[in-house]
């Protein structure tokens, strides 16, 4: 008997720039590892995982789907892939009449009418969580079950005799979740490209599952409100000795509130030991806790102790009062951020806060004090637009708040504000225009150390520079103004705050653009200090410019700043390039922490050199702004203090020549 064919589609929101690297489907790894464990589907199917990163067309999909000769086809869907799938669902439809075509993910969960009347050739959709749901799924095909007869399966929607959409009982969560095999320890993820290294820009994991809060913007895995639900102990050290025997650098936790819980402190105590007997994982990144208790404080210790990398995420989306409210945030011990902020300044971790634009109760002047009041404390904000996401409290409220809403009819399906009660279409236009500045510019670190020292010395809050370069470009005529134009414009046209990436790109790729930037800090900003700290706060610029990360081109991407590989050298495991001998005027990084100590530093300029070490592979997270702290350019003693090298100078570090 010929074994029947199951494909799992994945494809992410990322495009992974080197050859062999991968992002994990950790989605579809689990669907596996639970079709494998089950005795009959593992004798009868062969299960295979069709893994694709943003850039993949429909058709490639499609041409996979043909040469595997695929009998059920599960697609793991969420918002930017839905019209892919669904296209892709389409035409197989036409070619295997036969085949089951099922969908899962929070995307669709709940949305049957919707999906059907989209794509009518998808079969099934999963509501809630897929793993045990999608393996009935399978063995109902392989039984020789009717498609539209699955009314004994719970957790789905189908089309019944004559297309009436049937939704079955609610599939109650999975309590014990190892009831789902691992799919690291299982083997139903491969771990190694053909290069023999781990095939994977990342480790995806959860822990747990579940989200005790209910926040109007949101859907965590249609776990909103749910106990929180973890994996043995035991499977998770399992997975770090894999994790650490494949030299995985980086851990990117799926859970959503990790810190909360002692689990969460023994987990980190699991990696951290991993890294101290076999050199990883390095870092791990990941939802914190919203309130942060004694346990949170005791991780971010406990990793600082270790030299295990990490960014903190201030995730307040709001501090307008009146979207507090709205929201469902009123009462979170998370806006009472400040003194959470201060803490972690001073243990001189790294830290970002968040920013939602366009919720209900938010205005374009609430919005840009909050980001002001919030910049005082935490220069590096992710702004991101409001997107209206299925089965959200926003969504079953949308006449109550006035949404205006529109779907692109691009390649995603995000359902994007125009406008609501608080909030103009005009205004909407306007903050896109900010916006665009304060995601490449801010979000993605191209400027680091200017924002404090601004601030303190001057009272130019962050806006206000923003906004000063956003009426700056508009008058100058440089090639390079005018590019810029154009990516703004393509915000703003398409009120799209996420398509920043030509934008982000160019500040690695045009030569040009340097010169029109430093143009603008000139006229704009150094204009406008007091005249004894003018020498300052040029080098303040030109410090940031030259230790903005070191992206070498593949794939055809253009940049700049190309170093040739003798400059690379290799440290705990770990490649940097190195720039020995960097004259500056000032010592910039000391300069700036006395200025946010509260200190008078001296100004006066004395010359000095500089060695910096800017971490190889950064093309790689060109688009992912979580990792941008792991490439900038930094001392010596800055590398020390990260807990990569006990060094205090460049002198100390193996392998290098000694420096002027």
């Amino acid at each position: 008997m010929s074994h029947r064919r199951v494909s799992l589609m994945q494809q992410s929101v990322w495009d992974i720039d080197t050859a062999g690297r991968e992002s994990m489907p950790l989605a579809c790894g689990f669907l596996k590892a639970t079709l494998d464990a089950d005795e009959r589907v593992r004798a009868e199917t062969d299960v295979a995982i069709h893994n694709y990163a943003v850039s993949a067309t429909p058709l490639a999909m499609l041409k996979d789907l043909v040469a595997a000769r695929s009998d059920v086809v599960g697609f793991s869907v969420f918002g930017w892939n839905l019209t892919n799938f669904g296209n892709v669902a389409e035409a197989y439809r036409q070619l295997r009449p036969d085949a089951w075509l099922v969908m899962g993910g929070t995307h669709v969960t709940d949305q049957a009418e919707r999906v059907f009347r989209l794509f009518p050739s998808v079969d099934v959709i999963v509501n809630g969580e897929g793993e045990l749901t999608f393996r009935e799924l399978t063995q109902a095909f392989l039984g020789g079950a009717s498609k539209n007869e699955l009314s004994h399966i719970n957790g789905i929607s189908f089309r019944g005799p004559g297309g009436r959409v049937v939704t079955t009982e609610k599939r109650a969560r999975i309590m014990n979740l190892d009831e789902i095999p691992s799919p690291f320890l299982s083997g139903a993820l491969e771990m190694e490209n053909a290069r023999g290294e781990f095939k994977y820009d990342v480790a995806l994991v959860e822990t747990n599952r579940g989200c005790p809060y209910k926040c109007a913007f949101c859907y965590w895995g249609g776990a909103i409100g749910q106990k929180i639900r973890s994996f043995s102990l035991d499977r998770l050290q399992a997975e770090v000795d894999l994790f650490s025997r494949y030299q995985v650098g980086n851990v990117v936790l799926c859970d959503a509130n990790f810190g909360m819980t002692e689990q969460d402190e023994a987990y980190m105590e699991m990696l951290i030991r991993a890294r101290e007997k076999h050199g990883y994982p390095r870092g791990v990144i990941t939802s914190w806790a919203k309130n942060k208790g004694k346990t949170f404080y005791r991780i971010v210790r406990r990793m600082k102790q270790a030299g295990f990398h990490s960014s903190f995420t201030l995730a307040l989306q709001t501090l307008s009062e009146p979207a507090l409210k709205l929201m469902g945030r009123k009462n979170m011990k998370v806006n009472e951020w400040q003194d959470l902020a201060e803490w972690l300044r001073r243990e001189g971790l790294e830290l970002y806060g968040e920013l939602i634009w366009g919720c209900p109760g938010e205005t374009y002047d609430s919005f840009l004090k909050g980001y002001d009041d919030l910049a005082g404390t935490c220069a590096r904000i992710a702004t991101y637009p409001h997107l209206i996401l299925p089965n959200t409290e926003y969504s079953e409220r949308r006449q109550e708040f006035g949404f205006v809403t529109w779907r692109t009819g691009g390649k995603d399906d995000f359902e994007r504000v125009l406008a609501h009660n608080d909030m103009s279409f005009e205004d909407n236009r306007k903050m896109h225009r900010f916006l665009f500045w304060a995601r490449t510019i801010s979000e993605y670190m191209l400027l680091r150390y200017t924002w404090g020292p601004l601030r303190i010395l001057e009272n130019i809050t962050q806006s206000q520079v923003l906004l000063s370069l956003d009426r700056w470009i508009d008058g100058r005529s440089e090639p390079a103004a005018a590019m810029m134009r154009a990516h703004r414009a393509e915000v703003v046209e398409n009120l799209d705050a996420y398509r920043i990436e030509k934008a982000v790109q160019a500040y690695y790729s045009d030569p040009e653009l340097g010169s029109l930037l430093q143009a603008w800090w000139e006229e704009e900003m150094v204009s406008r200090v007091a005249p004894e700290r003018a020498a300052f706060f040029r080098e303040l610029f030109r410090y940031d410019w030259l230790t903005r990360p070191i992206c070498r081109g593949t794939a055809g991407r253009r940049c700049e700043r190309t170093l040739d590989d003798s400059l690379v050298h290799r440290f705990d495991g770990e490649d940097y390039y190195v720039m020995p001998d960097l004259a500056f005027d000032l010592d910039i990084p000391d300069l700036v922490a006395k200025v946010v100590r509260g200190e008078v530093p001296d100004f006066t300029p004395a010359p000095l050199k500089r060695t910096l070490y800017f971490k190889r592979g950064f093309h790689d997270y060109i688009f992912n702004h979580e990792f941008y702290g792991l490439f900038v350019g930094k001392t010596p003693s800055q590398l020390g203090a990260s807990g990569l090298w006990k060094a205090t100078s460049e002198w100390d570090l193996p392998g290098l020549p000694r420096t002027a």
